[in-house]
């Protein structure tokens, strides 16, 4: 086959991909985790049922891609946000900003999916890498005397991590910003709430 041809199959294969994905996500919301069908699915895409079961087996593997898709877009947003300017301090200050917010942003409906489609081994490669994030964050605000250095950066992190995950449970994107000025004073970083 020639090359236009194949990237053109392919690229019609990721638009189906992602009308799937998106169809079920939608439909999860809307009516809850246990209540969609593969036809609601393909009827919401727009697809035929034979067509949908040539990309997916069943609703839980379609939902993986999705939670998959969701958590790949999240930590390239934090890569992006760490690439930033400033010190590291003010750095990890955005990332963690940005991670409270989304969690917030996600709060009880994509908690609840993650729990019900992803026991913690397949999600563990993700938080590790988040983990590693803002643990290099702190050792380099730390070696730069930002902020404290008689913890391990490794144990920083994991306080990070554990005390912002409090945010999808917040009502507003003050009480967020609030959550991340107390999280980052337990490092003596100095952070402004806005």
């Amino acid at each position: 086959m020639p090359k236009l041809w194949n990237e053109t199959v392919e690229a019609h294969r990721t638009q189906v991909r992602d009308a799937i994905v998106d169809s079920a996500a939608a439909l999860v919301f809307e009516h809850g985790l246990r209540a969609v069908t593969m036809s609601q699915i393909a009827e919401h895409a727009g697809i035929g049922r034979a067509t949908l079961y040539k990309y997916f087996p069943d609703v839980d593997a379609i939902l993986r891609t999705w939670h998959t898709r969701r958590v790949e877009e999240h930590l390239a947003e934090l890569v992006r946000v760490r690439a930033g300017s400033g010190t590291a301090g003010a750095r990890l200050t955005a990332v963690l900003r940005s991670y409270a917010h989304g969690m917030h942003r996600a709060g009880r409906h994509d908690r609840g999916l993650v729990q019900a489609l992803h026991p913690d081994e397949q999600i563990s490669d993700a938080r590790n890498r988040l983990r590693e994030l803002i643990s290099e964050l702190i050792a380099e605000a730390a070696y730069s005397g930002e902020l404290r250095d008689d913890i391990a950066a490794d144990e920083l992190a994991d306080y990070c991590l554990h005390a912002l995950t409090a945010a999808a449970e917040l009502g507003s994107d003050a009480a967020v910003d609030r959550l991340v000025a107390v999280t980052a004073a337990g490092l003596r970083l100095q952070v402004e709430v806005e």
